[in-house]
């Protein structure tokens, strides 16, 4: 009978140490290209008890799918840092970061103090800085020289020439140029109405300026590099790449000051892998890891040195786009109140509507 116990014992034993643990599921909700496939098998490597599940999204469906559910459903977001304050005091979709848990001290000051200050809310802090970059201009410096303004876009010398996306970024960009400050006037709602009707007024006005209105990086990449236009509004990592390709073009800060935005890590309320989360996030901040991240996003890294960081020909382009003075005014996104994106996502109707775009 004893001999039977401890045979029963033994086997029990030998079957417990044949059953592997079962890993751990990352559930990362982030930009196409935030999670190269060589990054995420370099990590998957590095810890052998957590798999990646990517979702590839956008600030908007960030926001729904997150809402939709609670903030349950992932364990990692990536929204911009100008979504995160009036969208968690409204739904309550993230949770507190714990800031002992993640090597701060490579990222760059200026960049996370802003997100912090931009994400704390009650004395808790909701983000941290990842990639960040512009919205601006892109031109054929050969056929297009003179591209200096957002509205120049609507320039008659280049009629049938130009391109923009139908997204807040040109509403925004358009305000700055006809002379208004649209974040000053989120604090004054019926005011940045009537600059977004103004706005309206002149992009369905600039109409037959453009070529097409640009959905995604390669449809414009493809107008830009045959010449079916010759400027663009644009993410600044599109034309680094063009830059790569043609060295005509090139990323122009408009003269009011390039749109800057900064992507960030936040927690969802409900994740269920917290530990995983932190993990991938000090991951990507090290400096072998931020190279291989920013050739594959074009951005720049908020890590200290994140600039020397890019690939060269990404290093070459920032250089041609940028001088000290660019940089120094620049616009960041600011915090956008309850209520804005409703009334930007109405204009935006009422230009799709009045040009005939989908």
């Amino acid at each position: 009978m004893i001999m039977k116990l401890a045979m029963a014992g033994l086997l029990a034993t030998t079957v417990m140490a044949v059953v592997p643990a079962q890993a751990e599921t990352l559930r990362l909700l982030t930009w196409g290209s935030y999670a190269p496939d060589e990054l995420v098998k370099k990590f998957e490597a590095a810890n052998p008890d957590i798999t990646v599940e990517v979702t590839f999204s956008n600030n908007e469906e960030m926001v729904a799918k997150l809402r939709a559910t609670g903030g349950a459903g992932f364990d990692l977001a990536q929204p911009s840092h100008d979504r995160i304050y009036a969208v968690q005091q409204e739904y309550n979709i993230y949770k507190p970061l714990d800031l002992s848990k993640i090597d701060t001290s490579a990222m760059q000051t200026a960049l996370l103090d802003g997100v912090k200050a931009n994400t704390t809310i009650d004395g808790e802090v909701y983000a941290v800085p990842h990639q960040w970059g512009t919205s601006g201009l892109m031109a054929n410096k050969s056929m297009a020289p003179d591209v200096k303004a957002w509205g120049d876009l609507c320039d008659p010398q280049y009629k049938g020439k130009t391109s923009m996306r139908l997204k807040r970024t040109i509403l925004l960009g358009m305000a700055f140029d006809m002379g208004e400050d649209p974040f000053a006037a989120y604090a004054d709602l019926d005011k940045y109405q009537t600059i977004l009707d103004k706005v309206a007024d002149k992009l369905i006005s600039c109409k037959d300026n453009l070529k097409a209105y640009w959905k995604g990086g390669d449809d414009l990449s493809a107008m830009m590099m045959s010449g079916e236009i010759v400027a663009s509004e644009t993410w600044d990592s599109t034309a680094y790449k063009l830059y790569g390709e043609n060295k005509d073009i090139v990323f122009v800060p408009p003269k009011t000051g390039a749109l800057a935005w900064i992507d960030t890590f936040a927690i969802p309320r409900k994740g269920e892998a917290d530990d995983a989360a932190y993990k991938w996030i000090n991951f990507v901040l090290e400096p072998e890891n931020v190279k291989i991240m920013s050739a594959s996003t074009g951005a720049i890294a908020a890590v200290n040195g994140g600039k020397d960081l890019l690939p060269d020909d990404k290093k070459a382009a920032v250089n041609a786009a940028f001088t000290d003075e660019d940089i120094n005014n620049l616009k960041f996104f600011a915090n956008i109140p309850a209520g804005v994106e409703d009334m930007e996502g109405k204009t935006l109707e009422k230009i799709k509507a009045a040009t005939g775009s989908e």
